[in-house]
């Protein structure tokens, strides 16, 4: 019996997990409190981790029908994140695993997201390609065994993630925060093709698994303020169907071309932009064509949740890995390099690996 605890932006999540099935899922948000800043306000979400965690934790138990003393292992989000959220659910953390005399495990944040697929597709098959898609993090992964290899980055976003451009798109656009589910909505009726948004890196000779949507975000922008110069309403429906398409597009292109490249047959898409209608329905789309298995969480799974952190945990203490020591730290710009991620504070922070 795994306890994940998730804190890195704006989510409090508690989650059990026990043999890779998913027994309780608790998430409580503060995205309410950042809304009318337009995105998320570190100080403000690190206040509603410390009012909401004791409540969710004490939700996720009674749900499982279980008690502290059931527990086996804590497994927490340790980086990257925000460094004040980060902080609330490690001691927490700590304090729970101290009280209930079971092991701490640090995880890292982005392979919680990959981790969230087990819990409704049961294991990862080895190897398979991973597409991370989230307000802060665009990254084509290729994973083998999740907890015991290397984790191989074949791109990252070199500027804004997918998630990021949605939310400041969505902003100039006159559309609430958070952008991507506003976006969403904004497509429905529209048409896809109305607006030649460009389709950032996807030229010969560009580097073919990176990503960026700076310039997809600008061009936007400047559509829309080209039809308020002209005094016109903008046509809002095609141009949030043609950013979604835009979106949509690169990120799966990119994704199949390193399935093919690598030979895998099997694409994995999370994180909170999996969430999207369009990249999920081109996704399948692309791999239907090219018989690729396409596997993507469930929406409950896509954002950030505790959940995903117990997964991790789970096949941490499975496998037999080390786990962390108390003086465990957190890393908020940690590079996903092992899912088991234990900085110790110090003059220099050292990333603990699975073994």
């Amino acid at each position: 019996m795994v306890l994940g605890i998730e804190s890195s932006c704006d989510e409090t999540g508690a989650g059990i997990v026990s043999g890779g099935r998913l027994l309780a899922h608790v998430v409580a948000s503060s995205m309410d409190e950042h809304a009318r800043f337009g995105g998320v306000v570190p100080e403000i979400a690190a206040r509603a981790h410390v009012q909401a965690f004791n409540p969710v934790v004490r939700e996720a138990f009674e749900r499982a029908g279980l008690r502290i003393k059931d527990i086996d292992a804590v497994a927490v989000t340790t980086g990257p994140g925000l460094s004040g959220a980060l902080q609330v659910g490690l001691a927490g953390a700590k304090a729970l695993a101290y009280s209930a005399g079971v092991p701490l495990y640090g995880v890292h944040h982005l392979a919680g997201h990959v981790a969230a697929d087990t819990l409704e597709h049961g294991p990862l098959p080895n190897p398979c390609m991973v597409l991370i898609v989230s307000g802060g993090h665009t990254s084509l992964l290729f994973v083998r065994d999740l907890v015991r290899d290397p984790i191989l980055h074949l791109g990252d976003t070199v500027d804004d993630a997918a998630g990021e451009c949605f939310d400041k798109v969505a902003r100039v656009f006159g559309l609430p925060y958070p952008g991507g589910p506003a976006i969403d909505r904004a497509a429905r009726g529209g048409d896809g093709c109305a607006v030649a948004f460009p389709r950032p890196l996807t030229r010969p000779g560009d580097a073919p698994y990176a990503f960026s949507f700076s310039g997809l975000k600008t061009a936007a922008a400047r559509w829309a303020e080209q039809h308020r110069v002209r005094g016109e309403e903008i046509p809002l429906a095609d141009g949030a169907a043609s950013l979604q398409e835009a979106v949509a597009d690169v990120l799966t292109r990119k994704a199949l071309a390193a399935c093919r490249e690598y030979e895998v047959r099997t694409l994995v898409v999370v994180g909170g932009v999996a969430a999207n209608s369009r990249v999920r329905a081109l996704a399948e789309e692309r791999c239907a064509a090219a018989g690729v298995e396409l596997r993507v969480p469930p929406m409950t799974l896509c954002t950030d949740n505790g959940a995903m952190i117990a997964a991790v945990g789970d096949l941490l203490v499975r496998a037999g890995s080390e786990p962390a020591r108390l003086d465990v730290s957190i890393d908020p710009s940690a590079p996903l390099e092992y899912a088991a991620l234990h900085p110790v504070a110090g003059p220099m922070v050292r990333v603990g690996r699975a073994r």
